[in-house]
C-alpha cells in the first residue's frame, strides 16, 4: 500500500465504503491513512 499515492489511498477508502467492502479491508486501508496522517480526511465520512 505504501505506493499507492495519498489521493488514490483516499479515493480507495471511499471507493471501498460505498462497495461495502470487507472491515478488514476497510481497517487496513485506514491503518494505512493514519500512519500518513490524512486522518483528518476521512472523518467526515466515519461521522457521517
Amino acid at each position: 500500500m505504501e505506493h499507492l499515492s495519498d489521493e488514490l489511498l483516499l479515493e480507495s477508502y471511499f471507493t471501498a465504503n460505498e462497495l461495502n467492502l470487507s472491515p478488514d479491508f476497510l481497517s487496513l486501508i485506514e491503518e494505512e491513512i493514519h500512519r500518513r496522517r490524512l486522518s483528518h480526511k476521512i472523518k467526515n465520512i466515519k461521522s457521517g
